[in-house]
């Protein structure tokens, strides 16, 4: 990578070259297996001034020597700034039709003795896939009703997951929803809180949120009927997406589905799925 950056001074506030990016982006990717590819140096040093300022320090070289030590607090800190975290309530709409109009059926039937649904959204960000979830099944089906449905919302990021727990959003993020779903799943706030919006008790009940690094040790219950895990895997390099897929393929109960993002493709382990089209793919019957 060209690197002007590493010249003394390009950076006016703090001291900042190429051997600190690298260093900052082994610890990253050892942590969570995550590649940081080479133009992402100047958003390291954007998304980590804020961090040197917090600290009082000057060079980008003591920051390092401070998210060594994993086990000191700011390595929390660190991997909340630099994990990028897009998203929006109904993302990629199909999955959600999907969902209401072809699952949800499929659940009633398969599931009827057991009355008990399980999803995991892995990689869940602010919450709002989860709850998305959430309103497709309390929408899809009356006769979910009383039924044992719970969403699990995991993210590497704290931050977020707090912000997720929460379920407060900016009137804007809701802006393209339907007036009905508004009325139904959101309160709107007023006073010190008008322009924000809060989702209801009936839609948070359903999801649990849990810190989890996917490419650490998964304490989860599974098996699941479904795994969201959508524009997650672009971030990681071919061995370690095969080694999550085939993860998600043994939690995934038979007939059990895994939605993924429109860029994103199951690579080696495509034959062991049925490919439903759109990034949907489900987990035959009989798995072998």
């Amino acid at each position: 990578m060209s690197a002007p950056a590493n010249k003394p001074g390009y950076f006016r506030e703090f001291e900042y070259g190429l051997e600190d990016f690298e260093r900052l982006r082994s610890l990253s990717f050892a942590y969570s297996g995550i590649r940081v590819p080479d133009d992402k140096f100047d958003m390291f040093y954007s998304r980590l001034a804020k961090r040197l300022r917090t600290l009082g320090l000057t060079r980008f070289r003591d920051y390092c020597a401070v998210v060594e030590d994993r086990a000191g607090p700011e390595f929390t800190e660190f991997i909340n700034a630099i994990t990028t975290n897009l998203t929006s309530f109904f993302r990629e709409n199909h999955h959600f039709d999907y969902l209401q109009t072809q699952v949800v059926p499929q659940w009633l039937r398969r599931n009827a003795a057991s009355r008990r649904v399980r999803v995991w959204s892995a990689g869940c960000s602010t919450g709002e896939e989860p709850y998305s979830i959430a309103m497709t099944l309390l929408e899809a089906d009356a006769r979910l009703g009383g039924w044992d449905l719970k969403i699990l919302a995991t993210d590497l990021d704290t931050r977020v997951l707090a912000t997720a727990a929460a379920g407060v959003y900016d009137a804007d993020s809701v802006g393209r929803l339907s007036q009905e779903r508004l009325r139904r799943w959101f309160l709107k706030g007023g006073g010190q809180h008008a322009g924000r919006v809060k989702v209801k008790d009936a839609v948070r009940d359903l999801v649990h949120f849990q810190q989890l690094n996917l490419i650490g040790p998964w304490d989860l219950q599974g098996p699941f009927d479904l795994i969201f895990c959508r524009n997650v895997l672009i971030y990681f390099d071919q061995p370690t997406k095969a080694r999550l897929i085939g993860r998600y393929f043994d939690l995934l109960a038979p007939g059990g589905y895994l939605f993924i993002g429109h860029s994103e493709s199951l690579h080696t382990f495509a034959h062991r799925f049925e490919n439903l089209g759109q990034t949907m793919y489900r987990k035959p019957e009989a798995a072998p």
